[in-house]
């Protein structure tokens, strides 16, 4: 072990006033740049998970919200269980209900908490420069403006809150109730907290602070037990709803392979954003972002490379025995697993809010680098690298801070993906949203037609187009439109049955009936075996 390492492991935690002043300061760069925040409403999912969500309207709510899907089962539930977040925005409705503002401040909160926990993290590895780079870095880095200034945005902040803590116990503190506990919290708040066992065990395994054998065994067996819990009590009470976790977009009707191809493409934006955030987008759909559906395309040869670069970096470190930051860049592989479509399809191939528990792990590294180089800088050396890391602080800060206003509502947000995502199918769709709720039928009909030119294989666009042509009586268009989806669903009939019924709730009685019509006259001109398979 060499003499630097062993300093490092027993290095004590200095006094509490200089960690105070740390977390202060840190926990207050947060809160302003992200104090815009408290301007915005309620955008996309927060107005169905959150205003408009009567489980989180009643005070039942902080107990019920454990019996419940995540989504509310009047929207279909869904397969997810995040009871700890509903329970957040129940008790914030207790405090101030209906006032987005509100929201936002205490999502600025968990954030400032959030940021503090990882610098006094890092400081206790490697001392109080590192721990300030690793803070700061970590309160104004724009790419976790989704996270923060949206209101559903707080599973990810609760999770990483806890799942940071969670790691803390267990490293520092040795706590095995504790850090259990923490990490208990955090699966409740959002899946991705699941990685909490890996980002310990890879610690150990690194040499940093690895208890005893049999201590080991105790922390694996607990960990069993938790994992076994929640997923029981996850099954139990999302049985009742319908199991779709929802797949990226992107990958519907890919191939296995195809998937993977795709997610190491993506990795290049992953690298972008943790490393250089000066883009962002509100939306990677298609055709923003394409399927990758072979070797040779370069997207994927750009992902395979920074994945290479991330892994070569990795070992490096680790063989230089720079073990905090390598431990920093095995946290956001670990982090990123849950996300990644490497492994199982997730909802997204790439979203901006998912990368602020795997961020945790780059300010680490960063953390632990800066503080490494200054313990054995000279004067002019440390100045010059001060002025450069402010300023770097400063341009994380200006840029988070603008890109705030975009969460304001769900038409700030359309307006954002047409300006930054302009090939996505995702900006007529919300913009034809918006236009049929306010009135606008025949500007909703052309973009959910625009959406559904760039994304021929979601036939519900082409539905809803359908469904506003019969409202604009041109019964001719609808039936083109249907004609459309008739070539290519598999079910119809239940495909048009759903939809019927979809129509009837929401009180266009007489698109309900002329779907059922086309339906019926679809099954009179298909021959008797076909018309059995549609079913």
């Amino acid at each position: 072990m060499t003499t630097r390492w062993r300093s490092f492991l027993t290095r004590a935690p200095g006094d509490r006033a200089t960690a105070g002043r740390l977390a202060a300061g840190v926990a207050a760069l947060a809160v302003i740049v992200y104090a815009g925040a408290v301007a915005n409403g309620f955008a996309l999912d927060d107005v169905a998970l959150v205003a408009e969500n009567t489980i989180v309207h009643d005070p039942s709510g902080l107990w019920r919200a454990f019996a419940m899907p995540y989504w509310p089962p009047t929207l279909g539930g869904y397969h997810l269980y995040r009871p700890l977040a509903v329970a957040t925005y129940t008790l914030d409705w207790l405090v101030a209900p209906g006032r987005a503002w509100w929201f936002h401040a205490v999502n600025v909160g968990w954030h400032a908490g959030a940021s503090a926990a990882v610098a006094l993290l890092a400081r206790r590895w490697v001392g109080d420069a590192g721990g300030w780079v690793a803070g700061a870095l970590f309160a104004v880095h724009p790419v976790h403006v989704e996270a923060v200034a949206n209101v559903v945005g707080r599973t990810e902040l609760v999770a990483a809150m806890f799942a940071i803590l969670a790691v803390w116990l267990a490293l520092e503190r040795d706590s095995l109730v504790g850090s259990a506990v923490a990490w208990a919290l955090g699966l409740l708040a959002k899946e991705t907290a699941a990685v909490v066992p890996g980002l310990i065990a890879a610690a150990w395994l690194l040499g940093i602070r690895r208890p005893p054998g049999r201590r080991v065994v105790t922390y694996v067996a607990v960990w069993g037990l938790i994992g076994a819990a929640f997923a029981l009590v996850r099954a139990v009470v999302l049985a009742p709803y319908a199991d779709v976790l929802g797949t990226a977009i992107v990958f519907r009707g890919q191939s296995p392979l195809a998937v993977r191809l795709t997610a190491v493409a993506a990795l290049t934006d992953v690298a972008r954003l943790l490393v250089f955030p000066l883009t962002l987008r509100a939306d990677y759909s298609p055709n923003e972002r394409t399927a990758v559906t072979g070797f040779g395309d370069l997207r994927f040869v750009a992902g395979l490379a920074c994945l290479a670069g991330w892994a070569a970096l990795m070992w490096l470190l680790a063989r230089r025995h720079r073990r905090v930051e390598a431990f920093g860049l095995i946290w956001i592989g670990i982090a990123l697993t849950p996300v990644a479509n490497l492994f199982f399809r997730a909802g997204v191939l790439v979203a901006e809010r998912t990368l602020y528990l795997p961020s945790v792990g780059l300010s680490l590294a960063a953390g632990a680098g800066f503080g490494g180089w200054w313990t054995g800088a000279g004067t002019r050396a440390r100045q010059l690298a001060t002025a450069g890391v402010v300023v770097a602080i400063v341009a994380g800060g200006v840029r988070a801070a603008q890109r705030v206003p975009v969460w304001k509502s769900t038409d700030t947000v359309y307006q954002s993906i047409v300006r930054d995502s302009p090939r996505s199918y995702a900006g007529p769709l919300f913009g034809g949203t918006l236009a049929e709720g306010e009135g606008r039928y025949a500007d909703a009909l052309e973009a959910f037609r625009r959406a559904a030119q760039i994304l021929p294989t979601d036939n519900r666009l082409t539905l809803r187009a359908a469904e506003l042509a019969y409202r604009l009586e041109r019964p001719a268009l609808a039936d083109t439109l249907l004609a459309h989806i008739d070539s290519t669903c598999i079910h119809c009939e239940a495909f048009f049955q759903g939809a019927a019924l979809s129509a009837r709730s929401r009180g266009l009685t007489a698109v309900a009936d002329s779907l059922l019509r086309h339906l019926v006259a679809l099954k009179a001109a298909l021959p008797r075996g076909e018309a059995r398979r549609s079913r």
